[in-house]
């Protein structure tokens, strides 16, 4: 029997002549001869030419879009344009029918919205395999990119009694009747009757118990699944995404700048290279895409381009501070063509503004640091206040091209009174996170990390619109499907 073949591994394949056996699912079949089978290793189509002649009719009615079907024949050299190779089938057989007037995926374009809507069936179309392989190449990179620098993959808990970022906005873990939860005298709900014991959530970052690693591995990262239960439906947030997350021991803002920057190159870099034909397909997508705008509203770059661009420039690093004075003289400020008008030092910077700053002023991806302490998280360290008395923190965002913000990060706050201080201010409360405070108890250290929305850096670099498209199933407001 012949060993199964990938579609992409043949149609690269240098040697003709041999038998092989390929499994895939039809793509198209004209005349009653030439079969387009494809089994998601690439968009790319295989072409098998059939007999019709001499094989049973009612296996060639069988031979339908969408069904599955595995081919023995020789590889020979193609007879026809545009692919090296092509098989010429010796045995055909069906291993899944498909009804083409049931099938909800017809050969046309297919709306984004309609195959959300299908999300299961999605992956079949050549968009979505090329979003998922780039996905993979991408997770993949992650990893290689830190266990070649030596750093520790932690996993961190998904089920957790804390909330890193002190926003609230959490989905909540029990196992009680919720028609019938156990009250307190007072009337409240007794979570130390609970499953853990105490009140618990999804997590929303891995932050906190990252750091806990780091201080004594030195050098970790998480990559894991976070929860947000913001009621949000913009085209930029979902409820479930995966985060990648590094902590490191005895570093500063500087270091954790060139970290994140060596990293997005890095997976940035490996994609282009693992996934060219992908990346071609997807920018050729968005160039079609960008014609129905509006001119003014139109990217000044491909796809690809775009992606260049980050490879080829140095971030440029300057201060919250700096980029305000940008911003207020900007032309679009004082023209008040911002949505969002930047006041003055304090404004909480919209996407509008970092793009502005990216791809008009710099034209480079850029690193804000030194953000307003009071627009910033708890665990910041704060620096000494400026001249004016203004009160800022070592945190830093990474903003790119067509999407603003992709990393946000910091300097962590080593010193124990001005941690216990700063909680104390936003009122997080200092006895639920004493583990994390006993980091700074014994053994403290200078050290930073920062977090990469991992659904961000695929939405980048595929170009797509809507974050809900490079996930494979998206959880959002009032959905939770498949």
């Amino acid at each position: 029997m012949s060993q199964r073949i990938k579609i992409k591994a043949l149609l690269e394949s240098e040697q003709t002549g041999i038998d092989i056996t390929v499994k895939g699912w039809v793509r198209a079949f004209r005349q009653n001869r030439f079969i387009a089978l494809n089994d998601g290793s690439t968009n790319n189509n295989i072409q098998i030419v059939v007999d019709f002649e001499n094989t049973d009719p009612a296996l060639l009615k069988r031979i339908t879009f969408g069904a599955a079907i595995s081919v023995t024949g020789e590889l020979i050299p193609s007879q026809g344009q545009g692919q090296k190779v092509e098989v010429i089938a010796k045995e055909i057989e069906i291993l899944g029918d498909c009804d083409p007037e049931e099938y909800p995926l017809q050969p046309k374009r297919q709306t984004l919205e309609f195959l959300r809507e299908k999300a299961h069936l999605r992956f079949r179309t050549n968009t979505f395999g090329a979003i998922f392989r780039v996905r993979n190449s991408l997770a993949f990179a992650v990893h290689q990119f830190f266990q070649e620098r030596g750093f520790i993959y932690l996993h961190t808990p998904i089920i957790t009694a804390s909330d890193a970022e002190g926003a609230g906005e959490t989905f909540h873990v029990t196992n009680f009747d919720l028609a019938n939860p156990p009250k307190t005298e007072n009337g409240e709900i007794d979570f130390s009757q609970d499953f853990f014991a105490k009140a618990t959530n999804l997590t929303v970052s891995g932050q906190l118990e990252g750091e806990l690693g780091a201080m004594a591995l030195s050098d970790i990262y998480t990559f894991g699944p976070t929860f947000r239960a913001e009621n949000s439906n913009t085209t930029r947030h979902l409820a479930e995404f995966w985060m990648i997350e590094p902590e490191v021991a005895f570093n500063d803002l500087d270091d954790n700048m060139d970290l994140a920057e060596d990293m997005l190159k890095y997976v940035i870099k490996y994609a282009l290279d693992k996934n060219a034909d992908d990346i071609e397909f997807l920018t050729q997508r968005l160039t079609e895409e960008e014609k129905q705008k509006p001119q003014n509203e139109r990217s000044e770059m491909t796809l690809v381009d775009k992606l260049q661009f980050c490879l080829d420039n140095d971030f440029e690093r300057l201060t919250y501070t700096e980029a305000i004075d940008i911003l207020k003289e900007s032309t679009p400020n004082k023209k008040k063509k911002f949505q969002y008008p930047v006041e003055g030092w304090g404004t909480d910077l919209q996407s509008e503004h970092e793009r502005y700053l990216v791809e008009k002023h710099f034209k480079k991806p850029v690193i804000l640091t030194d953000y307003p302490k009071e627009i910033k998280a708890f665990y910041m360290r704060q620096n000494e206040p400026d001249a004016n008395g203004r009160e800022t923190v070592r945190a830093m965002d990474i903003l790119f091209p067509g999407i603003g913000e992709i990393v946000g990060g910091s300097q962590r706050e080593e010193r124990l009174d001005k941690l216990e201080q700063r909680m104390d201010e936003m009122g997080i409360p200092k006895d639920e996170l004493w583990w994390y405070l006993d980091t700074r108890r014994f053994g403290a250290c200078p050290h930073a990390g920062f977090g990469l929305g991992f659904e961000r850096l695929v939405l980048f670099v595929t170009g797509m619109g809507n974050i809900r498209d490079v996930i494979p199933f998206p959880r959002y407001p009032k959905n939770a499907e498949f």
